[in-house]
């Protein structure tokens, strides 16, 4: 798991925060001076938070948890897609769906009605329709497919939150703090940083910034579920060599116990004379 280098971070912009007259004072830690009414981000910071965020990833990943990414403004939309399908986590880059942490079963009960419009075309139900009907529920598929599309493998809460720019989806953040899930997030000088558990003071609007991040977090991602892989691996040959070892000593035990059984026999019989001899 490699962190960016401070040249890195540099060259990505990460540095750049919003206006003086913009920023949150709850930031104040993380911004290393204004220059031109701008502020500037510390990234000696940035890099030693990313380092911690991307570790805390690797083990919720390495233990087969789900991370839901949340990014919903324009520039962010597709690299979260493409960041999140890379390491198999599911995405919302559309609209935050209202509730969707906090009234969880209403979300998969709509994910349960596009799996039910699948079938239907798949077993010929959908054929017998009228034209009318067909055009209802196709459009009905696609706005389902467009907000929970790339949530229909999430049958459980998610484990943890990663959000770009906490100000524009505090909504998502505040369910995620309501249900006591942990948050990550990229937080820029405009933004509280207290309702996230991993900050990443970073800037959350330039793509190249936003595409740094997510490939260290979702690289350290990778890791992780590379490690799970072996360990399920190492687990199964493990159990492949302890069964014949099991096997062999259930053998020799029965064989141990078979001659103890022998010499009790004589002793029985002999038992069982003795009342008749008197």
């Amino acid at each position: 798991m490699s962190t960016p280098t401070f040249d890195q971070l540099l060259e990505a912009g990460c540095h750049f925060g919003h206006l003086k007259r913009k920023w949150n004072p709850a930031m104040a830690p993380y911004i290393f001076m204004e220059r031109n009414g701008i502020h500037i981000i510390d990234l000696y910071k940035t890099a030693a938070k990313l380092d911690e965020a991307a570790a805390a990833l690797k083990s919720i990943a390495k233990s087969g948890k789900k991370v839901l990414f949340v990014a919903t403004k324009k520039q962010a939309k597709q690299v979260i897609a493409d960041k999140a399908q890379s390491v198999n986590m599911p995405y919302v880059i559309e609209r935050w769906p209202g509730g969707m942490l906090t009234n969880f079963p209403t979300i998969r009960k709509a994910v349960k009605k596009m799996t039910a419009i699948d079938k239907m075309t798949k077993d010929g139900t959908f054929d017998n329709l009228s034209k009318r009907e067909k055009l209802q529920i196709t459009r009905q598929r696609a706005k389902l497919e467009k907000t929970l599309g790339s949530i229909a493998d999430l049958n459980r809460l998610p484990s943890a939150l990663f959000v770009v720019d906490v100000l524009k989806e505090r909504i998502a953040v505040a369910e995620a703090n309501r249900l006591g899930i942990p948050v990550f997030g990229i937080v820029d000088t405009n933004s509280d940083p207290n309702n996230v558990d991993f900050v990443i003071p970073a800037n959350d609007d330039a793509s190249k910034s936003i595409e740094l991040i997510l490939d260290t977090v979702c690289s350290a991602m990778n890791e992780g579920l590379e490690e799970r892989k072996i360990e399920k691996v190492d687990a199964k040959e493990a159990e492949g060599e302890a069964a014949p070892r099991r096997e062999r000593r259930r053998v020799s035990r029965k064989s141990a116990e078979a001659p103890a059984e022998a010499a009790e026999a004589p002793e029985k019989e002999e038992a069982a004379e003795a009342p008749a001899a008197e």
